[in-house]
């Protein structure tokens, strides 16, 4: 009878420490409309309450901190951009103190948001070698703005959400990476390529990932006008600089620190084909109004994300 009441004394006590510094780590991590703090709902299934719980975790989040990070490899697959060009002053607002918005076109009144939508090639560590084959091939979807590092100039993309379609891909996400804020795609999502034709289809159902649904056609050349004008003087600018963007830059106010997420991607610009064709998406017009969008198709990447680093806030 002692050894049991010590025993489930000391899960107690181990219970009340978590949970005070659960509440402690919560009031410096607070809950934000966007990024890696903003809330999070599984779409479906039994285990939605209890995997709500672990992905909002702060305390989680915090030990996992300690984890060492690794070279992540995927061999890409069909990556459509879709793109806004935006005035700046609406969209200056969700960047975290600490970093400023890349503003663009000639009185610097411009900024861009983009979401771009791919499959993965069998994502996993870059150690595993031949044994990556063995890994799934999740679909993704990151939405971001493009952002400097005033102290270091670093120029790099801040995600606003990002979101996979499976679960255990989005949980790893959370607990390991700081500047990707992984959210869960219903199942439904799909990410089709077929007659010349491209079907995105990012559907949240019940959860906090971003929806879109577009059905895309290639042009046979870029385009000399649209949208991208307000920012560009033509499209090859603007895929100079939108395509090379090798870094994810967040903010961590409570260490005094900028997360620099260092990621080769080497995409040839002549490899991207303009697309055209109807989008429609509640997040998207959430964070651009009445912004027109424009896309492009880049057929294959190969993804590498090679390391982690921090620097002084």
């Amino acid at each position: 009878m002692f050894t049991l009441l010590a025993v489930l004394g000391s899960v107690l006590s181990v219970g009340l420490a978590a949970w005070a510094a659960e509440r402690s780590l919560r009031r410096t991590r607070r809950q934000t409309r966007y990024g890696r703090y903003a809330p999070w709902v599984h779409p479906r299934g039994r285990l939605a309450a209890p995997l709500n719980r672990v992905a909002g975790s702060r305390l989680l989040r915090r030990l996992c901190e300690h984890i060492p990070s690794v070279v992540f490899v995927s061999d890409v697959t069909d990556v459509v951009y879709v793109n806004y060009v935006v005035d700046a002053h609406h969209i200056a607002p969700l960047v975290p103190p600490g970093l400023e918005l890349q503003r663009l076109g000639e009185s610097g009144d411009q900024a861009m948001v983009t979401f771009l939508s791919y499959r993965h090639g069998h994502l996993g560590p870059a150690l595993l070698g031949r044994w990556r084959r063995l890994l799934p091939s999740p679909l993704q979807s990151n939405w971001r703005i493009y952002v400097r590092h005033p102290r270091t100039g670093s120029l790099g993309v801040y995600f606003l959400s990002t979101a996979v379609d499976r679960t255990v891909h989005a949980l790893g996400a959370r607990m390991i990476a700081e500047g990707l804020p992984m959210h869960v795609l219903d199942r439904a999502s799909a990410l089709v390529a077929q007659d010349d034709r491209i079907d995105l289809l990012l559907a949240p159902g019940r959860g906090t990932a971003p929806d879109a649904e577009a059905h895309l056609v290639p042009l046979p050349e870029w385009p000399t006008d649209g949208p991208w004008r307000r920012a560009f003087p033509d499209y090859r600018t603007m895929l100079a600089y939108c395509v090379p963007q090798d870094r994810a830059l967040s903010v961590q106010p409570w260490h005094g620190q900028v997360t620099r997420q260092e990621i080769s991607l080497g995409i040839p610009l002549d490899s991207c084909t303009a697309l055209s064709g109807p989008v429609v998406s509640a997040a998207a017009s959430a964070l651009v109004s009445n912004a027109e969008p424009f896309a492009f198709l880049v057929p294959r990447v190969r993804f590498l994300l090679e390391s982690e680093e921090r620097d002084p806030l």
